[in-house]
């Protein structure tokens, strides 16, 4: 009976979330593979084309560059948070989750004025004399870089804050009574208690940064085109809705591919971790 009302209770979630979220990517899915010209027409097509070959590598360097980067900074930012006393901890989250509340569109034009030939960082770096006139910073593979971190590393930091909190002083203590240096202490205390808050937070930033629109759009362009602008673009300007489910399926397929591949990374850090 408990077993049953168990699953009475969520069966009504469980039915909006096939319904709202499931059926609409299978169903996605499945008109790629109904074209008259075979069932695999639409990903020979997309694979047999460099420029699109190009777009995929690139989304998948950029969203990889931002969840290497947004781990390493997220990190050490929950690590002081997390070691910080009450009122300064209170005063750094609200501070780590204060760009969060500002949309992404508009973030996004903010970098656009930082990096911009005539923006901030420019004027400062000609001002000071380091450089003779303004490089070009937007449209680049680096802009876009840039401002996927500053997006996703609040995200990182409020999954990590959590798991190094529950992390008790008495085993850092401990190890470090035993000899252990500091170094040894974080690669093999620290580092492996905090695996699931890792996996979470790179997995949040990864599918983030992979399905990303408006922040390639508007900082990288044309030249730097990425998998969301790409099927934006086959869906909205050119109207080719199978070239755009073609790009949806290959992107839900690596993103599946690659949470499969940082769990099972997961589990050899820390067996009993996930």
């Amino acid at each position: 009976m408990k077993r049953f009302a168990g699953w009475s209770l969520a069966s009504p979630a469980t039915l909006a979330v096939v319904i709202f979220l499931v059926l609409p990517v299978v169903a996605t899915i499945i008109t790629t593979f109904l074209t008259p010209a075979g069932p695999l027409a639409p990903y020979i097509g997309f694979f047999g084309s460099g420029f699109r070959r190009t777009v995929l590598w690139r989304t998948i360097q950029v969203s990889l560059i931002t969840t290497v980067i947004a781990l390493f900074i997220g990190f050490i930012t929950a690590y002081v948070v997390s070691r910080s006393p009450g009122w300064l901890k209170s005063i750094l989250i609200i501070a780590a989750v204060f760009p969060l509340l500002t949309g992404v569109v508009v973030r996004s034009f903010a970098w656009m004025i930082i990096l911009g030939k005539n923006g901030i960082l420019n004027g400062m770096l000609v001002g000071t004399g380091i450089i003779g006139e303004p490089m070009t910073m937007l449209y680049t593979q680096g802009a876009v870089i840039v401002a996927m971190v500053y997006l996703f590393v609040p995200l990182m930091v409020l999954t990590l804050v959590g798991v190094l909190e529950s992390i008790p002083d008495d085993l850092i203590q401990a190890s470090a009574s035993l000899g252990a240096k500091p170094m040894a202490t974080f690669t093999q205390v620290i580092l492996p208690l905090a695996v699931p808050g890792l996996i979470v937070g790179a997995v949040l930033v990864f599918t983030g940064s992979f399905t990303a629109y408006a922040t390639p759009q508007l900082l990288g362009g044309e030249s730097q085109m990425v998998m969301g602008t790409l099927m934006y673009q086959q869906a909205m300007v050119t109207f080719d809705w199978v070239s755009a489910s073609t790009i949806a399926a290959i992107m839900v397929v690596i993103t599946i591919a690659i949470v499969l591949l940082m769990t099972r990374m997961a589990k050899r850090l820390n067996p009993m971790a996930v």
